[in-house]
Protein backbone atom coordinates (compact mmCIF):
# COMPACT_ATOMS: atom_id res chain seq x y z
CA UNK A 1 0.00 0.00 0.00
CA UNK A 2 0.90 3.52 -0.81
CA UNK A 3 2.39 5.96 2.04
CA UNK A 4 -0.16 8.34 1.42
CA UNK A 5 -3.38 5.76 0.80
CA UNK A 6 -2.49 4.49 3.89
CA UNK A 7 -2.35 8.00 5.49
CA UNK A 8 -6.00 8.95 4.48
CA UNK A 9 -7.32 6.00 5.27
CA UNK A 10 -5.95 6.44 8.70
CA UNK A 11 -6.68 9.91 9.19
CA UNK A 12 -10.54 8.51 8.02
CA UNK A 13 -10.94 6.04 10.60
CA UNK A 14 -9.98 8.08 13.38
CA UNK A 15 -12.35 10.68 12.58
CA UNK A 16 -15.05 8.66 11.60
CA UNK A 17 -14.91 6.65 14.85
CA UNK A 18 -14.78 9.88 17.35
CA UNK A 19 -11.13 8.54 18.66
CA UNK A 20 -9.20 11.91 16.37
CA UNK A 21 -9.24 14.22 19.27
CA UNK A 22 -8.00 18.63 18.95
CA UNK A 23 -6.86 20.18 16.31
CA UNK A 24 -9.72 18.92 13.98
CA UNK A 25 -9.44 17.53 10.92
CA UNK A 26 -6.75 15.20 12.02
CA UNK A 27 -6.19 14.81 8.55
CA UNK A 28 -2.84 16.31 6.96
CA UNK A 29 -1.24 16.34 10.48
CA UNK A 30 0.08 13.90 12.99
CA UNK A 31 -2.93 13.16 14.84
CA UNK A 32 -4.19 13.61 17.72
CA UNK A 33 -6.20 10.88 19.64
CA UNK A 34 -7.81 9.77 22.88
CA UNK A 35 -6.10 7.86 24.84
CA UNK A 36 -2.65 10.22 24.40
CA UNK A 37 -2.25 10.39 28.07
CA UNK A 38 -2.35 6.51 28.81
CA UNK A 39 0.28 5.54 25.78
CA UNK A 40 2.39 8.26 27.34
CA UNK A 41 2.04 6.68 30.64
CA UNK A 42 3.16 3.33 29.35
CA UNK A 43 6.04 5.01 27.73
CA UNK A 44 6.51 6.99 31.15
CA UNK A 45 6.86 3.37 32.87
CA UNK A 46 9.15 1.47 30.59
CA UNK A 47 12.92 0.75 30.95
CA UNK A 48 13.96 2.86 28.06
CA UNK A 49 12.59 5.98 29.43
CA UNK A 50 13.65 5.85 33.04
CA UNK A 51 17.62 5.18 31.36
CA UNK A 52 17.50 8.53 29.21
CA UNK A 53 18.56 11.67 30.35
CA UNK A 54 18.12 13.87 27.17
CA UNK A 55 15.33 13.22 24.62
CA UNK A 56 14.43 14.61 21.04
CA UNK A 57 10.79 14.70 21.13
CA UNK A 58 8.06 15.75 17.97
CA UNK A 59 6.42 19.07 18.63
CA UNK A 60 2.89 17.72 17.95
CA UNK A 61 -0.12 17.43 20.00
CA UNK A 62 -0.53 13.70 20.82
CA UNK A 63 2.89 13.55 22.05
CA UNK A 64 2.87 16.68 24.17
CA UNK A 65 1.86 14.34 27.57
CA UNK A 66 5.55 12.70 26.89
CA UNK A 67 7.32 16.02 26.57
CA UNK A 68 5.31 17.01 29.86
CA UNK A 69 6.29 13.81 31.78
CA UNK A 70 9.49 14.37 30.54
CA UNK A 71 10.22 18.12 31.62
CA UNK A 72 8.35 16.89 35.11
CA UNK A 73 10.68 13.59 35.74
CA UNK A 74 13.72 16.50 35.26
CA UNK A 75 14.76 15.16 31.67
CA UNK A 76 16.03 17.65 29.09
CA UNK A 77 13.82 17.61 26.03
CA UNK A 78 15.22 18.55 22.90
CA UNK A 79 12.97 19.66 20.00
CA UNK A 80 13.57 20.89 16.26
CA UNK A 81 12.85 24.25 15.10
CA UNK A 82 10.17 24.05 13.05
CA UNK A 83 11.76 23.14 9.43
CA UNK A 84 15.19 23.29 10.78
CA UNK A 85 14.62 26.99 9.45
CA UNK A 86 17.47 28.43 11.47
CA UNK A 87 21.20 27.79 11.76
CA UNK A 88 20.56 26.82 15.63
CA UNK A 89 17.76 24.87 14.61
CA UNK A 90 17.31 22.71 17.66
CA UNK A 91 15.37 23.85 21.01
CA UNK A 92 16.47 22.76 24.53
CA UNK A 93 14.06 22.67 27.05
CA UNK A 94 15.77 22.48 30.34
CA UNK A 95 13.14 21.89 33.60
CA UNK A 96 15.58 23.28 35.99
CA UNK A 97 15.50 26.32 33.96
CA UNK A 98 11.18 26.89 33.24
CA UNK A 99 8.84 27.90 35.69
CA UNK A 100 5.78 27.08 33.61
CA UNK A 101 5.99 23.43 32.74
CA UNK A 102 2.51 23.10 31.14
CA UNK A 103 3.16 26.42 28.61
CA UNK A 104 6.63 24.42 27.72
CA UNK A 105 5.17 21.45 26.19
CA UNK A 106 3.13 23.62 23.84
CA UNK A 107 4.90 24.89 20.08
CA UNK A 108 4.56 28.43 21.34
CA UNK A 109 5.50 28.02 24.67
CA UNK A 110 8.66 25.65 23.75
CA UNK A 111 9.50 28.36 21.26
CA UNK A 112 9.34 30.99 24.17
CA UNK A 113 11.17 29.46 27.01
CA UNK A 114 13.50 27.17 24.95
CA UNK A 115 16.97 27.83 24.28
CA UNK A 116 17.67 27.87 20.56
CA UNK A 117 21.03 25.57 20.13
CA UNK A 118 23.15 24.10 17.40
CA UNK A 119 24.01 19.98 17.46
CA UNK A 120 27.39 21.60 18.70
CA UNK A 121 25.65 22.73 21.64
CA UNK A 122 23.52 19.48 22.52
CA UNK A 123 24.60 16.54 24.51
CA UNK A 124 23.55 12.77 23.37
CA UNK A 125 20.04 12.27 22.81
CA UNK A 126 19.21 8.77 24.70
CA UNK A 127 15.70 8.38 22.92
CA UNK A 128 14.00 9.64 20.09
CA UNK A 129 10.15 10.56 20.22
CA UNK A 130 8.73 10.70 17.14
CA UNK A 131 4.64 11.61 16.14
CA UNK A 132 3.19 9.04 13.37
CA UNK A 133 0.50 8.20 11.09
CA UNK A 134 0.49 4.86 11.30
CA UNK A 135 2.96 2.11 12.37
CA UNK A 136 3.36 -1.41 11.62
CA UNK A 137 5.01 -3.88 14.52
CA UNK A 138 7.75 -4.25 12.70
CA UNK A 139 8.47 -0.33 13.36
CA UNK A 140 8.17 0.74 9.88
CA UNK A 141 6.68 4.34 10.50
CA UNK A 142 4.43 6.81 8.34
CA UNK A 143 4.50 10.37 9.14
CA UNK A 144 3.03 13.22 7.73
CA UNK A 145 5.04 12.94 4.43
CA UNK A 146 7.15 15.85 4.48
CA UNK A 147 10.06 14.03 5.71
CA UNK A 148 11.42 16.44 8.48
CA UNK A 149 11.42 13.78 11.37
CA UNK A 150 13.93 11.74 9.17
CA UNK A 151 15.93 14.59 8.58
CA UNK A 152 15.84 15.61 11.87
CA UNK A 153 17.24 12.16 13.32
CA UNK A 154 20.33 12.19 10.34
CA UNK A 155 21.36 15.77 11.51
CA UNK A 156 21.59 14.34 14.61
CA UNK A 157 23.59 11.69 13.46
CA UNK A 158 26.25 13.80 11.29
CA UNK A 159 26.72 15.85 14.70
CA UNK A 160 27.57 12.16 16.51
CA UNK A 161 24.66 12.81 19.07
CA UNK A 162 22.42 9.75 17.97
CA UNK A 163 23.62 6.03 16.78
CA UNK A 164 22.15 2.77 15.86
CA UNK A 165 21.83 2.36 19.42
CA UNK A 166 19.74 5.01 20.23
CA UNK A 167 16.00 4.15 20.91
CA UNK A 168 13.10 5.01 19.41
CA UNK A 169 9.86 5.08 20.27
CA UNK A 170 6.18 6.14 19.24
CA UNK A 171 2.44 6.90 20.89
CA UNK A 172 -0.12 5.87 18.66
CA UNK A 173 -3.77 5.07 18.72
CA UNK A 174 -4.08 1.22 17.94
CA UNK A 175 -6.29 2.52 14.96
CA UNK A 176 -2.84 3.82 13.89
CA UNK A 177 -0.79 0.59 13.81
CA UNK A 178 -1.71 -1.23 10.68
CA UNK A 179 -0.67 -4.80 9.33
CA UNK A 180 -0.14 -3.78 5.62
CA UNK A 181 4.11 -3.83 4.79
CA UNK A 182 4.91 -0.22 3.92
CA UNK A 183 7.35 0.73 2.06
CA UNK A 184 10.67 2.37 3.08
CA UNK A 185 13.97 3.97 2.00
CA UNK A 186 17.38 3.87 4.03
CA UNK A 187 16.18 7.40 4.95
CA UNK A 188 13.86 6.36 7.00
CA UNK A 189 13.93 6.01 11.14
CA UNK A 190 12.91 2.22 12.14
CA UNK A 191 10.96 3.23 15.82
CA UNK A 192 12.08 0.28 17.97
CA UNK A 193 8.79 0.70 20.67
CA UNK A 194 5.28 1.48 20.04
CA UNK A 195 3.09 2.28 23.07
CA UNK A 196 -0.81 2.30 22.45
CA UNK A 197 -3.42 3.25 25.51
CA UNK A 198 -3.58 -0.93 25.58
CA UNK A 199 -0.23 -2.08 24.35
CA UNK A 200 3.20 -1.88 24.84
CA UNK A 201 4.94 -2.96 21.85
CA UNK A 202 8.81 -4.01 20.91
CA UNK A 203 8.93 -3.95 16.95
CA UNK A 204 11.59 -6.18 15.40
CA UNK A 205 13.02 -3.52 13.32
CA UNK A 206 16.04 -4.23 12.25
CA UNK A 207 18.81 -2.12 14.70
CA UNK A 208 20.23 -0.43 11.70
CA UNK A 209 19.37 3.43 11.42
CA UNK A 210 20.24 5.82 8.95
CA UNK A 211 24.10 6.62 9.16
CA UNK A 212 23.10 10.33 7.82
CA UNK A 213 22.73 12.61 5.57
CA UNK A 214 21.45 11.37 2.27
CA UNK A 215 22.37 14.18 0.16
CA UNK A 216 21.52 12.44 -3.28
CA UNK A 217 17.74 12.97 -2.24
CA UNK A 218 17.88 16.54 -1.04
CA UNK A 219 17.31 19.37 -3.78
CA UNK A 220 18.82 22.47 -3.65
CA UNK A 221 15.60 24.24 -2.68
CA UNK A 222 16.08 22.14 0.23
CA UNK A 223 19.74 23.01 0.93
CA UNK A 224 18.68 26.36 0.36
CA UNK A 225 16.00 26.43 3.61
CA UNK A 226 18.04 24.64 5.86
CA UNK A 227 20.84 26.10 6.77
CA UNK A 228 22.28 23.38 8.97
CA UNK A 229 22.36 21.42 5.76
CA UNK A 230 24.85 23.67 3.88
CA UNK A 231 27.05 23.86 6.74
CA UNK A 232 27.65 20.21 7.19
CA UNK A 233 27.85 19.53 3.61
CA UNK A 234 30.75 21.62 3.31
CA UNK A 235 32.53 19.98 6.84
Amino acid sequence: MEKQELRERVWDELEESGEARFPFPPRGRIPNFAGAEQAAERLAESAVWEEADAIKSNPDSPQRPVRRRALEAGTVVYMAVPRLRDEKCFLRLDPDEIDDIDHATTIGGSSELGEQVGPEEMESIDLIVSGSVAMTESGERVGKGEGYSDLEFAVLREFGLVDDETTTVTTVHELQVVDEAIPTTPQDVPIDWLFTPERTIHTDATDDKPAGIEWSVLDDDRLDEIPILRRTESK
